[in-house]
């Protein structure tokens, strides 16, 4: 006689009524004929239905190929500013090598804590409200999988980050996407939004500063968001990895810090953009605690701790270098202008960009699609950019190109581009006569 046993979760195990072990026999086998091989059966449908990243074959191809301009990597090209490399190497250097807290340094938190409340005049608990993560990217990945329940619907623009959508299938949820267009500086439409909300709806997802369109959210669309998600009791995840990057006349506002959005966003950041600290992955999510709690969850099942040495470097950017900050920023800037102008002055529309570090020129007057125009460049003038369809269905017509590279560089390319579009633009030309 055997008796069931039960763990939570689990199915019953079965054991001899006596309580013994009982040798465990060998599983039968079922029959192989006619099924598909393990490997084309092992993989999630969710997994299965997420295309590959549209970006990722283009850093394949330019990985092989000499002499290339690269716009398309959307990292900085400065280095990490030494105050923030050398408390890193501090850190190694006092055996600061083990697990921290699971919500990071309290250090950390406590410094950026401080720093939100002065930029954007929205207070988090450092002990309670703030996590530290692995990049803005593991953040991204932990809100969604914390609060999506299967078959719950999540608003989001596009074009938008190649990472926004399979996240969100990822964790369960569904997609309802809203186009942005160039037309509209690619800010979102309020009304567009509150029109594709249904029953099923449980948040909007907004990365802006834009990638990859380098938009921004204009005050009134964003309070208007805000009181669209008041009206249906939406929850926010807002990315904001760009928010220190912003330009002319625009002022970067938290989301979390309009009225009566904090108890209901998510806010999730970073110091990779800003800081130069790509490698380091180190960012950081901020929540009401009830949020929260569930949040870290997820985190210390999988992640554990951001890393020590990366916590401590980012807090001496904090506190240290705003200097350099500025700097990079300034830079940026200038570079954009060039950027924007030139690709305008070559016949590809192209807005003005306040946020990020990109720029989305309109390439459908040359007779090519995104991708087809793209590969081309790549191939005959080694220039590298990125299709915008890889962002969306109404990035098509455009490509990314990123000012974070070198002046010259930009120049450079420039004239490449310019040659190109010139020529293809010769040879769409019917011949006469």
């Amino acid at each position: 006689m055997t008796t069931p046993t039960r763990t939570e979760g689990l199915e019953p195990a079965l054991l001899p009524a006596d309580g013994s072990a009982r040798p465990s026999e060998p599983a039968r086998a079922e029959p192989a004929e006619g099924r598909a091989p393990l490997a084309n059966r092992a993989l999630a449908q969710r997994v299965r239905a997420v295309p590959p990243s549209g970006i990722r074959r283009f850093f394949d191809i330019l990985a092989t190929m000499d002499d290339v301009i690269s716009l398309g990597v959307g990292e900085p090209d400065f280095d990490t500013p030494p105050p923030i490399v050398e408390a890193g190497i501090a850190s190694l250097r006092a055996g600061r090598t083990h697990y921290t807290s699971n919500y990071g340094t309290l250090e950390l938190r406590r410094a950026l804590a401080a720093h939100l409340e002065r930029r954007y005049g929205v207070s988090y608990d450092p002990e309670r409200e703030l996590l530290i993560t692995v990049g803005a990217s593991e953040a991204v990945d932990l809100a969604l999988r914390a609060t999506c329940d299967p078959g719950d619907e999540v608003i989001l623009h596009e074009p938008s980050y190649v990472a926004y959508a399979p996240a969100v299938v990822f964790a369960g949820g569904t997609v309802r996407h809203v186009a942005t267009r160039l037309e509209d500086d690619f800010a979102l439409d309020p009304a567009a939004v509150e029109a594709a909300i249904t029953p099923r709806t449980k948040a909007l997802f907004l990365g802006y500063p834009c990638n990859p369109t380098g938009a921004v959210l204009p005050d009134t669309v964003q309070d208007e968001l805000a009181r669209i998600a008041e009206r249906h009791d939406l929850l926010v995840y807002s990315d904001e990895i760009y928010d220190r990057l912003a330009y002319g006349s625009y002022r970067h506002r938290a989301m979390s810090a309009l009225p009566g959005m904090r108890d209901r966003t998510i806010l999730m950041g970073g110091f990779s953009k800003a800081y130069a600290m790509t490698g380091w992955r180190v960012g950081y999510l901020a929540a009401p605690a009830a949020i929260l709690e569930g949040i870290v969850k997820v985190h210390q099942y999988g992640i554990m701790s951001a890393p020590t040495t990366a916590q401590d470097a980012a807090l001496v950017a904090l506190i240290e270098a705003e200097p350099d900050v500025e700097r990079m920023l300034a830079e940026y800037d200038r570079r954009r202008r060039l950027l924007v102008a030139g690709l305008n002055d070559l016949g590809l529309t192209t807005f003005e960009p306040r946020g990020a570090f990109y720029a989305f020129p309109r390439i459908s007057s040359t007779g090519m699609d995104s991708e087809m125009f793209a590969t081309r460049l790549l191939e005959e003038e080694r220039v590298a950019v990125v299709p915008g369809g890889a962002f969306g269905p109404s990035g098509e017509g455009h490509v990314r190109a990123c000012y974070a590279t070198g002046y010259e560089q930009l120049e450079e390319a420039l004239v490449r581009i310019g040659r190109f579009v010139a020529r293809h633009r010769a040879d769409a030309v019917p011949a006469t006569g």
